[in-house]
């Protein structure tokens, strides 16, 4: 039987990008988003549109559809990116990206927690700007806080759900040429996918909770 994984964010992008690697792979794959793309609506797998995860709706319409439905992998890749600096703080966008990046993949996982299959992995695509030793230059408040986080969310939950057997993946995929930041990168969304699904297939519980660069490396808090 093949396994099932679950992709937000999967219109663009890394999501796109994973629901491609993994439907090559033959799993099942559902793509999440709130509008499908036309490259997205091309793959044969199965789309669940209208669900915005920054909301109680979408968050409730996520739920629904994939009512009674078991999970291998959930992975939980949409996120915005907003840019404010000091002199013009945007309380709006900052908390934009708080309900997007931080909020939404931590109410997902919750209410999918029981469609969690067991040994499931729960992967978290976060950014190492979210690392407070690795901030070098400033600026960008709202993802640097977002992400922040994300990432000690993501803690909690590699503990909280370590007795059901589930193992939590922290990653940072590079920087990776999508819309989000212009679409300049070192690497392609294709590329990032491919190296992130090699940390997912490295994650057990005994490594749960490892913020990891998409590369390999292990990085700061």
């Amino acid at each position: 039987m093949s396994k099932t994984v679950v992709i937000t964010g999967a219109s663009r992008g890394i999501g796109l990008a994973f629901s491609r690697l993994y439907h090559s792979q033959g799993y099942r794959v559902f793509a999440i988003c709130r509008n499908a793309s036309v490259e997205l609506a091309a793959l044969n797998v199965t789309v669940i549109e209208d669900v915005d995860v920054a909301t109680e709706e979408g968050i409730s319409t996520l739920a629904a559809a994939l009512q009674g439905q078991s999970i291998d992998l959930l992975i939980n890749n949409a996120g915005i990116l907003r840019d404010e600096r000091l002199g013009q703080i945007n309380k709006t966008t900052i908390r934009q990206q708080f309900e997007t990046n931080a909020l939404a993949p931590l109410l997902v996982t919750e209410a999918l927690m029981d469609n969690l299959s067991p040994e499931a992995k729960v992967a978290l695509i976060t950014s190492r700007m979210g690392s407070i030793t690795d901030n070098t230059s400033g600026g960008r408040y709202g993802y640097r806080m977002s992400k922040a986080a994300l990432n000690i969310a993501s803690v909690s939950l590699a503990h909280d759900l370590k007795p059901r057997g589930v193992a939590v993946a922290i990653l940072h995929p590079g920087l990776v040429g999508t819309e989000m930041i212009g679409g300049v990168g070192d690497i392609t969304p294709d590329e990032a996918a491919a190296r992130l699904s090699q940390r997912i297939d490295e994650l057990n519980l005994s490594n749960s909770g490892t913020f990891w660069h998409s590369n390999g490396d292990i990085l700061p808090w």
